[in-house]
C-alpha cells in the first residue's frame, strides 16, 4: 500500500488519479482516489473521477451515485450536467441525457459542447430537427471540430436532407486534406448511397493530399468493389494492411471482404480471429460508436420486472466482454450466464465480475449441448452474425422457459430475407425474421426500429425483438 506524505500536493493527487482512470488502470487509480478524498474531503471534482472509475469498473449504480451527488453539490455548474449528461447517453437514458444538457446550455449558452450533447441526445430521441438546428449551433461556435460537424451531418440527413448532409462534410474538407474522420465520413457516405465513383475520387484526394490512414483505404477498396474493380480493390486492402496491419478493424474489414454473398452464417474461426484480437478496444470502440443496444434491452428487461416475471437465470449469447451486464448490472436479475466464441473477450467480461459462469463456445454447439432452461435469453449484435436464422433460433427455443423471453437486435434490411454486408455483418428483413421465428416455435412479443450504433456518425438502422415460445394448444 502507497503511503502519503504531509507534503503531497492535493491537485497533482487528483490528477494522477484522473490520469490513471483515462488510462484504464482503475486497479491502481482506486487506492489514490480514496487518498485524495482523505486529503480534501468531499467534492464534486472528486464525485466525478469516482463516478468515471465506478463505471470503468463496471458499477454502474454506483457510478450514477457519484454523479447525483456530483450534480447534487454543485447544481449550477455547467460541466457537472455535462458529464451526468453523457453518462446516461452511455446507458440510454436519452430523455435524462437532453434534461440535463438542456440545464447546461441554460447554465452557460455560449457553450458548444452542451449544445452538441443536447443534439446528440435530441437525435437518438428522434426528434431530428431540433437536433439539427442544435447542433449546427454548436459547430458554427467550432467550426474546426470535426465531431461535431460529423454529428451535424447525421441530424440533417436524418432529418431528410441527405445532400446538405453531405455539403456539410464536404465543406470540412480542402485541397490540403482536411480532418481524416470527417474525409472517411464522406467515403461512408457516398458507399451507403451507392455514389461510388465519388467515394474513391475522395480517397484518392486523400491520398494526393498525404491524409489517408488503414481505414480510408479500407473503405475505397469496398467502393471499389462495388464498381468491379476487383484487382483495384485487392490493392487498396494491401495498403491498408501496410497502415494497419495490427488493427482488428482492418483485419476484419478485410477478412469480410473474402466472405462469401451466399454464406449462412459468419465461420467460427473467422469470428474468433476478429473479435480476439479486437477485445482489449471493444468497449471503447463501441461506446465511441454510439453503441445502443445494452441500454435498450436494459428498458426491456424493466418491463420484463415490473410485469412480475422471475427474474433470472439469464443467458447472454454472444456476450463478448459484458456490455450487456454491465447495463442491467443495478436491476439486480441474475444470475448471468455469458456464452461467446472469443477467449480474449471473455477475458475482458471476466474482470467485470458480473458473470455467474462464463462460457467459450460457438454459441449453436453450446445451445446443442447445454439442456438448461432459461427465463430470459439475449443477444445484444449477435444475431448479425448469421444469415439464416432457423437453425439459430430453433436451437435456442427449447433453451427457453415457457413464459421466457428472447431479447435480440438485427441490422435491418430493405430488402426480402437476408443479406450478408461488407462489414461480414448480416442484415435481415422484418418479415424474414418474423417467419424464421414462427418456423421455430416462437412468436415476436414486441418489434422496436432501433439504431444500432453509428458507422462514420450515420445511424445503422436495426430491430430489437422481443420474442416467446408459441403457446401449446390442447
Amino acid at each position: 500500500m502507497q503511503t502519503l506524505h504531509a507534503s503531497t500536493d492535493p491537485t497533482a493527487l487528483i490528477q494522477r488519479v484522473g490520469a490513471l482512470i483515462q488510462a484504464g488502470r482503475c486497479g491502481a487509480a482506486g487506492p489514490l482516489l480514496a487518498a485524495a478524498r482523505q486529503l480534501n474531503g468531499q467534492s464534486p471534482e472528486l464525485n466525478l473521477l469516482a463516478a468515471r472509475l465506478a463505471e470503468g469498473q463496471g458499477q454502474i449504480a454506483l457510478a450514477r451515485g457519484e454523479y447525483d451527488a456530483a450534480v447534487a453539490a454543485a447544481p449550477d455548474h455547467a460541466d457537472m450536467r455535462k458529464q451526468r449528461s453523457a453518462f446516461s447517453h452511455r446507458l440510454g437514458d436519452f430523455e435524462t441525457a437532453a434534461r440535463d444538457a438542456a440545464e447546461a446550455v441554460i447554465l452557460d449558452p455560449a457553450d458548444p459542447d452542451a449544445k452538441a450533447l443536447l443534439g446528440s441526445a435530441l437525435l437518438s430521441l428522434g426528434r431530428a430537427a431540433e437536433a439539427r438546428a442544435c447542433l449546427a449551433e454548436a459547430s458554427a461556435a467550432d467550426p474546426a471540430n470535426p465531431a461535431m460537424r460529423e454529428a451535424l451531418a447525421v441530424a440533417t440527413e436524418t432529418d431528410g436532407d441527405p445532400d446538405a448532409a453531405f455539403a456539410i462534410l464536404r465543406a470540412g474538407l480542402s485541397p490540403t486534406g482536411g480532418a481524416l474522420s470527417l474525409r472517411n465520413a464522406a467515403i461512408l457516405f457516398c458507399i451507403r448511397h451507392h455514389q461510388f465513383a465519388t467515394a474513391v475520387a475522395l480517397a484518392e484526394d486523400g491520398r494526393t493530399a498525404g491524409t489517408v490512414d488503414a481505414c480510408l483505404f479500407g473503405l475505397k477498396g469496398h467502393a471499389q468493389t462495388s464498381l468491379g474493380q476487383h484487382e483495384a480493390a485487392a490493392e487498396s486492402y494491401a495498403e491498408a494492411l501496410k497502415l494497419g496491419p495490427d488493427d482488428p478493424y482492418v483485419r476484419h474489414l478485410v477478412a469480410a471482404s473474402g466472405l462469401r454473398p451466399s454464406a449462412r452464417r459468419a465461420p467460427p474461426d473467422y469470428l474468433r480471429a476478429v473479435f480476439d484480437g479486437y477485445a482489449d478496444r471493444f468497449d471503447e470502440h463501441l461506446i465511441g460508436l454510439g453503441y445502443r443496444i445494452p441500454g435498450a434491452i436494459r428498458r426491456i428487461l424493466l418491463e420484463y420486472i415490473d410485469a412480475g416475471h422471475p427474474n433470472g437465470p439469464i443467458l447472454d449469447l454472444g456476450c463478448g466482454t459484458g456490455l450487456v451486464g454491465v447495463a442491467i448490472d443495478d436491476l439486480r436479475i441474475g444470475p448471468l450466464t455469458g456464452v461467446d466464441i472469443s477467449s480474449r473477450m471473455l477475458a475482458e467480461a471476466r474482470t467485470k465480475g458480473l458473470y455467474a459462469n462464463l462460457h467459450e463456445a460457438d454459441v449453436p454447439d453450446w445451445l446443442a449441448e447445454d439442456r438448461r432452461t432459461w427465463n430470459l435469453i439475449l443477444a445484444a449484435d449477435m444475431v448479425c452474425y448469421f444469415g439464416a436464422l432457423e437453425p439459430l433460433f430453433a436451437a435456442i427455443r427449447p433453451r427457453l422457459a415457457p413464459d421466457g423471453w428472447f431479447v435480440f437486435s438485427v441490422e435491418a434490411s430493405d430488402a426480402d430475407g437476408w443479406a450478408l454486408q461488407r462489414q461480414g455483418r448480416y442484415r435481415h428483413a422484418k418479415t424474414y425474421l418474423i417467419g424464421a421465428l414462427r418456423s421455430a416455435g416462437l412468436t415476436v412479443r414486441a418489434i422496436q426500429d432501433q439504431t444500432i450504433r453509428l458507422e462514420a456518425c450515420a445511424p445503422v438502422p436495426g430491430y430489437l425483438i422481443v420474442a416467446q415460445s408459441v403457446p401449446s394448444v390442447h
